[in-house]
Formats: structure tokens, sequence, C-alpha cells
């Protein structure tokens, strides 16, 4: 092998070690052991796959093929190279002596392959390979086999490799069991069984709690996560980071402010460590729970930034409408030296969209390829997004026509949304057949039709979507509202009458309805999917969950406090109009952040100005 000019210590070790090789020198223990704490130590300073293969050269020229220690110190440094399937065709070729596999080796290459984003099935594979060759695994083989089983959730595979920790008396090592509870959380399916297994562990430290409460958190079961969370304070067990990061992110999803705001005092109070990875939690939590000014404030006070850092605060004002902060903002990260991913793209063309800058949104759509940034189809959604929101409908059509890459159901149905808004009807319910046609059953490809058949007003054809959709047993989803009063979370949804204040929540919400009336308020009865009489209509439109939510907050909170509320679905058209008559009328503020954005509601106002 030709070896570059020796120029470092690097190309003088080695090609000491190649000379030493080729003078054929009897083998002795010394010179063995001299020869391999060299090629343990060019494997701890290597930095690059060219050095990396001149390591792999002389392994070979000093007999080293087959020590445990070097090839398991290769292992581990290929890893750190990315290069972990360069290292195992060496270590498993043909010509390798199994003999001297052990666990230590093999679990190297496990973690490598674990650790990788498109490898994770390679990690069982070695493992079986590890069984096959007879080697038992240890409790440090577990950790990383449950980590690729979690990375792949494969409920099945991760139940049998369960049976292989039992089998082998791994069960009541803690590392195993957290790893376990994590990798059922990550199997679909697999949270009751994570369940089960915490109930059944002892819970002396915040890991397995940090397992369970991540778990519940990433499925979106986050009442769940914050309930166990309160339960881990009544235990008397301390949290760490990586549990408030989790926390956070419930927070989040239910929009608790509140909440949110109690766990930033609780984390100073208790001096838990504040790494990078939290104070961004913190930072999308407000943002995203309705605070975006409080977002800004500690994005500011953070000494470390990472890209994380700013796309979070970029979106949370796309979030909130703010876009021209959103640009200024990503303009100050480039200055800054930090190069924007494609996430920092589709926040700031998402601000373009929310805030009708047309123009804006076309310069950066334009502009990604000046970083090397391949627009996916999530950069080509915004823009179709944007042109949608903006009346722009047929030029938003043209640029799907016009994508180098299949426009996809989202796209679509930003159209359709745009054509039902804009009165374009016949082209909206053309898209939508053809939807319908390539999704027959997604059950909001049918809810987009007979929404538009009924602004049509035409009620037969509309009755059978309905039907069709009965055939097929589509429901379309609830819409429901959360809401955070008195540091607890209550959810409504149409027509409700499951909470104990119903008949007063009705009883307010029939004032509104006067009150806005009488303040000119005129009902969108061409929202209701129901062919019945004007008036059936408004009561219908009444018993929104969005309705319900601010009723119950008006009973429920002191004049001149501002109401958050969380929908799971858009904000309607209706309920959008006099959520601005009942800011004005009971001089509240109201902040409604529905499935695509914030609407902060004051004086008779919304912050989106109709790009909604």
């Amino acid at each position: 092998m030709q070896f570059p000019t020796i120029k470092t210590k690097f190309s003088r070790t080695i090609a000491a070690l190649t000379l030493a090789a080729s003078l054929n020198l009897p083998p002795d223990t010394t010179k063995r052991r001299v020869a391999e704490q060299s090629c343990l130590a060019l494997l701890q300073s290597c930095n690059t796959f060219d050095e990396l293969t001149q390591i792999h050269a002389i392994i070979y020229k000093l007999g080293l093929r087959n020590n445990p220690l070097v090839l398991t110190k290769f292992a581990s440094t290929s890893s750190e190279l990315d290069s972990i399937y360069y290292a195992s065709s060496f270590l498993f070729s043909s010509g390798a002596d199994t003999r001297v596999y052990d666990a230590f080796l093999f679990n190297t290459v496990i973690r490598a392959y674990a650790q990788t984003d498109n490898s994770k099935e390679k990690a069982i594979n070695i493992y079986q390979t590890m069984l096959r060759y007879g080697v038992l695994p240890n409790k440090f083989t577990y950790p990383f086999v449950l980590k690729a089983c979690a990375g792949l959730a494969d409920l099945n595979l991760g139940k049998s490799v369960h049976g292989s920790v039992v089998k082998f008396g791994f069960d009541d090592d803690s590392h195993v069991r957290n790893t376990m509870i994590h990798m059922y959380c990550c199997c679909n399916e697999g949270v009751d069984s994570a369940r089960k297994m915490f109930d059944d562990t002892p819970k002396s430290d915040s890991v397995t709690w940090s397992a369970m409460i991540g778990g519940y958190a990433r499925l979106g079961r986050s009442a769940e996560a914050i309930g166990l969370f309160r339960e881990m304070q009544v235990m008397g067990v301390g949290p760490d980071e990586i549990t408030m990061v989790s926390v956070l992110s419930a927070c989040t999803d239910l929009g608790a402010l509140e909440l949110g705001k109690w766990i930033e005092s609780y984390v100073q109070r208790e001096n838990i460590r504040r790494p990078v990875e939290l104070c961004n939690a913190l930072i999308d939590m407000f943002a995203k729970c309705g605070d975006v000014d409080k977002a800004i404030k500690l994005f500011r006070q953070m000494g470390e930034r990472t890209i994380v850092s700013w796309t979070s605060v970029i979106v949370g004002l796309a979030m909130h409408g703010r876009g021209l902060e959103a640009i200024a903002l990503f303009d100050e990260m480039i200055e800054a030296g930090v190069a924007p991913d494609d996430v920092a793209f589709i926040g700031v063309l998402s601000a373009c969209s929310h805030s009708g800058l047309v123009e804006k949104g076309r310069h950066f759509f334009n502009s990604m390829k000046k970083f090397s940034i391949v627009p996916k189809i999530e950069h080509y959604g915004c823009m179709v997004d944007l042109f949608s929101r903006a009346g722009l409908v047929k030029e938003a059509l043209g640029f799907v026509q016009r994508m180098p890459i299949e426009p996809n159901h989202i796209i679509w149905r930003s159209i359709i949304t745009a054509c039902h808004a804009r009165g374009e009807l016949k082209l909206g319910e053309s898209i939508t057949k053809g939807l319908i046609r390539n999704e027959p059953m997604s059950e909001s490809n049918y809810v987009l039709l007979s929404n538009i058949y009924a602004k049509m007003l035409r009620w037969e054809k509309k009755a059978k979507i309905r039907e069709m959709m009965d055939m097929k047993g589509m429901k379309k989803i609830p819409g429901s509202t959360m809401i955070e009063v008195n540091n607890e979370m209550y959810e409504f949804v149409a027509g409700d009458k499951s909470h104990n204040q119903y008949k007063e929540i009705y009883e307010m919400v029939d004032e509104m309805r006067r009150e806005m009336k009488r303040a000119g308020y005129v009902p969108t009865t061409s929202q209701v999917l129901l062919d019945i009489d004007e008036e059936d209509k408004e009561d219908a439109l009444n018993r929104h969950s969005e309705k319900l939510a601010i009723a119950f907050a008006l009973l429920n909170t002191p004049p001149g406090t501002t109401i958050r509320i969380v929908k799971n679905l858009r904000v309607c058209e209706d309920c959008h109009s006099a959520t601005k008559f009942i800011s004005k009328i009971y001089k509240r503020k109201i902040v409604v952040r529905d499935r695509n954005r914030f609407h902060h509601f004051k004086n008779g106002l919304c912050s989106c100005g109709d790009f909604w």
C-alpha cells in the first residue's frame, strides 16, 4: 500500500509500523503487545476515513487481524467516522476467525448501527449473528438492541427481544427495563405494555419516569404525561432535564401556558440543569402556547444557540402571523453565520403565507438553491398555501402543475380550501373528486366534497356523500377545543353536555348570541352541512366547541382575563367571525390556536388579517 508524504505524527507512526512489519522479525509477546498498543493509539487519534483505511492495512501487516481489542477499537472508531459499514465488511469477512468474537465487539457494532438513521435493522442482524456464533449477550447488549427496535417501531420484534431478555436473565436490570419501556412506547399499540412494565418497575430515579412520560408525550397522550409527572412529584422523585423536556412537549401539545410557566419556575427553583435542548423546549412551548414574546425573550438570553433555537422562534412568529418579524429573524440568523436548513425555510415560507407576503415568499423559495437546499414537498406545499391564502387560486394551480415532484393530498387540499373560500366551487369539486379516486378510504376528502356541495346548496349530492361515508364506515373527525382554567385542562366537543356546568354554559352561549346579534353579527349558516331551516342552523353553529369553551371561560375567569383555547381542526369561518364580536362585546383578548396558526382577537379584530 502506498502512503502519503510523512508530515504528521500519525504518518510517522504508520511508516514506522509498516517498516517493522516488512522486516518479518520473529514475533514474541513484547513485540505483539507493542504492535497492539501502537494500533490502539493510532485508532484513538484517527480522524478521517483515509487514516482508517491506512490503519486497516497496518492491522493486516502486523498480524492483528484476529486481535479482539484491536477489532473492537476499530469498530468503535469506524462508528465515530460514520463508517461502520466499512468496519463490518472487515470484521465479519469470510476469512475472519470467529473464535475471537466476544460480547464487547458485538455490542460495539450493534450500538453503531442502532445509532444510524437508516440501518437500524442491521443492528438486529448483528445481534442475531452474535447468537448464531454462540456469543452470549450481556446487560450492555440489550439497551442497544432495544434502541434499534424502538427506531424500527416493530412491536413484534420488540416482544421477541423482550423474551430473550427474560431468557438470559437481564429483566431485572434497571437500564435494560428503562430501555424496554422506551422501546414499547415507540411501537404502535405498545404503550400499554410499556405502562405495565413501568408499574412493575421500582421507580427510585428519574430515568424510569422520564421513559414513560416521554412515551406518553411522543404519542400525543399529553394529559397522561402531565398526570404522571404530578405523580412523580408526589413520590418525591426529582426530575432531570430530560424529564422536563418531555413535560414541556406535553404542555405544548395541550396549549397549557400556565402550566408551562410553572414548569419554567420549577426548573429555576430546583436548579435543574438547562442545556440547550431544554432551553429550546421552553422557547417552543411559549411560542406554541401563545406567548411568543416570552419565547423571543428566552431566545435573546441564550448563551448558546442551535439551528433549532432559531427555527423555533421563526416558526413561532409565523404561527402568530408576525411575518415581517419572522423574516427579520431569518435574515439575522444568516448574518450571524448560521446556515438555514430546510426546516428554517419551511418556517419563513410559512410566515409569508400566514401574513400574505406573496413576493417575499417567492424570493425565499428561489433563494433556497443559494444554500444548496433542494425544495421538498413541504416547501412546495408552503408556496401553494401562500398563493391559496392570498386568493390566487389559478396561480396556485399553475404552480402545482409546474412542480417537478408529484403533489400530495395536503397540497391539493390547500387549493380545495381556497376554492371553497373564493367561490371557485366547480374547480374545487373537480379536484376533490380526483382526490377521492386516489384516496378512496380517506374520510377528509369526502368531508371536503360534502362542504362544497353544502355551499352550493346541492343537498341531494351532499346526502349521497354522507351515505357513501356511512357505507364505508367513515366518521368525520369531531371538532374539539381545549382550554386551561385554574391550572386544569378542559375539553369540549360540539354539543357537549358532559361538563357539570353545562346548563350555565349553554345559558352563556345564548347570551353571547343575543349580544352578538345586537352588535351586527350575522351567522355564516353556509358552514352548517345539513339541509335544515336557518334557525336550526344557527343553533348548530352556536354549539360549536370553540363557543362552548369561550362561554366556559367567561363564566370562570375574572373580567379582562385573556382567554386561550386550542382547536384540533381549522377554526371555521363562523366561529372566526363570532369570536371577533365576542372579544369586543366582553372586552376580552381571545387567543385561538387552531391546526394551522394562532389568531389573536382583540376589540373586534383578528391578528390574522383574514389570511387564516
